[in-house]
């Protein structure tokens, strides 16, 4: 299993095996490169602990448990993760605040899995009856348990004494103090600039987190709003702290979102990479993605190809890229939002589309940087922005003749990117960069109308269209013997 994630991590192996469990990891250096190697543990620590992510809050943390006499050995945010574990127990990992799957092992019976509330952090699961196996990726079962993959559930821990048990859940994430901010401001018709304020300041905030690293950094700029904003952020702090921030692009020659990219990365004086691509490239990479990614849905395949392109750009750069992903969903960005006309019906609706990320557009941004030893970081998906995105009034979102999508979020970062970039119409990444007509076309048109009668319902909901079978046929070859449902999400097409 170990030796199908070799891509997640380039830079180091390391195993334990204990009487009741085994742990194993591949690891992609980014925090304390000399110290932070796993499984951590050992020693005088009665648990060891192997994981994926980012602890945003790891320092906070660290420095209340050396209050109460815990030592550490390395700087790994990981570490301190395994010492809170030790020190509290499995509830205590609700006070982890990044993107994060943990397995750990004791010296004597014990075992515990946890997964961050949203699901950022890839974590699967088989349950046999004589064993539990987890993993970071599909492809890392055996052939002969795959029909038996299921998605770690986002915001819980698991042991084989307690089971299952939720430790947070998105709604908790808007706090009591920001319900206060929020509060005063209610009933009013239009957001005031305190609350404009707090969308700035915490996201920036955000992206301040998501730039600790001790590796170079950079972002996938799309030329969309999401990602421009992200890249503004970060090249100010860079700035700031005296280094260029790197950027990534992909595109057709003509593609809207190249251009735009372009312009912004011009104006904020970024190191600035682009990869062109012509449409035959486009259709020959799609059999690779679709196994990169581990899903057939068509809306992920053509947002997939570009992304895992200018992933293969960036991995030469750098190694940790932040990236727009989640602002849709707090922001009501999607074009079928704008046929909601309830405040309730899209807030719950939102929660309801970020709630099914981890099979989604989460999948595509892991997978797609995995491949290529990168890891991606969400800053609108940290805590604190998803509190607050869930806390503003959901009237402030819906669209109608005056506001367009995403309205809100535009109008708190006036003056920070052009225009004509601020108030650009949405194209979803595979429309902008060009991907998906030419995928659309070239793939419906493999498979003839009495295939894909015969072959639709392989699945249980049907296959929707001949290029859906194509992509399916291909997930075929990829993961044999996976079971799809309730694994790999499904996506209405935009």
């Amino acid at each position: 299993m170990l030796d199908r994630l070799t891509h997640r991590g380039p830079d180091g192996e390391g195993t334990r095996e204990f009487a009741h469990a085994w742990l194993g990891h591949r690891r992609l250096a980014i925090v304390d490169l000399e110290g932070g190697g796993q499984p951590l543990g050992g020693g005088d620590r009665r648990w060891s602990l192997v994981g994926d992510g980012e602890v945003y809050n790891h320092r906070q943390l660290r420095d209340e448990l050396r209050q109460r006499g815990v030592g550490f050995t390395s700087e790994s945010d990981h570490e301190t993760a395994l010492a809170l574990l030790e020190a509290d127990g499995p509830e205590a990992l609700g006070r982890l605040w990044g993107m994060f799957a943990f397995v750990a092992a004791d010296d004597e019976t014990g075992f515990v899995a946890g997964r961050d509330v949203i699901g950022i952090a890839p974590l699967y699961w088989v349950r046999d009856d004589d064993a539990v196996v987890f993993a970071s990726e599909i492809k890392a079962f055996d052939p002969a348990r795959r029909d038996r993959v299921e998605p770690f559930p986002p915001g819980h821990t698991w042991s084989p004494d307690g089971g299952l048990q939720p430790f947070g859940s998105l709604p908790a994430l808007a706090t009591d103090a920001v319900s206060e901010l929020i509060e005063p401001f209610g009933d009013e018709p239009e957001p005031p600039e305190p609350v404009l304020a707090a969308i700035r300041d915490t996201l920036i905030e955000a992206v301040t987190r998501c730039m600790h690293a001790d590796v170079p950094i950079g972002t996938l700029l799309s030329g969309g709003l999401d990602s421009s904003l992200i890249t503004a952020i970060a090249a100010r702090i860079a700035r700031d702290q005296g280094w260029r921030l790197s950027t990534f692009s992909v595109g057709s020659a003509d593609s809207e979102d190249l251009a735009a990219a372009r312009l912004l990365a011009g104006e904020l004086g970024t190191a600035h990479y682009e990869r062109i691509y012509s449409p035959d490239e486009l259709i020959d990479w799609v059999p690779e993605v679709i196994g990169v990614i581990e899903s057939f849905d068509p809306q992920l395949v053509h947002s997939s190809v570009p992304n895992l392109l200018v992933s293969k750009l960036a991995a030469r750069h750098v190694k940790v890229v932040l990236i727009g992903e989640g602002a849709d969903e707090l922001f009501a960005g999607y074009a079928h939002y704008g046929q909601i006309r309830s405040d309730t019906e899209l807030h719950d609706e939102l929660i309801a589309t970020i709630e099914g990320l981890h099979i989604g557009g989460l999948q595509r941004v892991d997978r797609c940087a995995g491949a290529n030893g990168l890891e991606s970081r969400v800053p609108f998906l940290d805590a604190a922005v998803v509190g607050l995105g869930l806390a503003l009034p959901a009237r402030w979102k819906l669209v109608h003749e005056d506001r367009g999508e995403k309205w809100l979020l535009r109008k708190a970062f006036e003056g920070w990117i052009p225009d004509e970039l601020l108030w650009r119409r949405k194209a979803q990444f595979g429309e902008g960069t060009g991907a998906r007509q030419v995928l659309r076309e070239h793939y419906g048109a493999t498979v003839g109308a009495e295939d894909f009668e015969r072959d639709r319902h392989l699945l249980e909901p049907p296959l929707r269209t001949p290029e859906e079978v194509a992509y399916f046929r291909l997930f075929q070859r990829h993961l044999t013997g996976m079971d799809p449902a309730g694994v790999v999400g499904r996506f209405a097409e935009a």
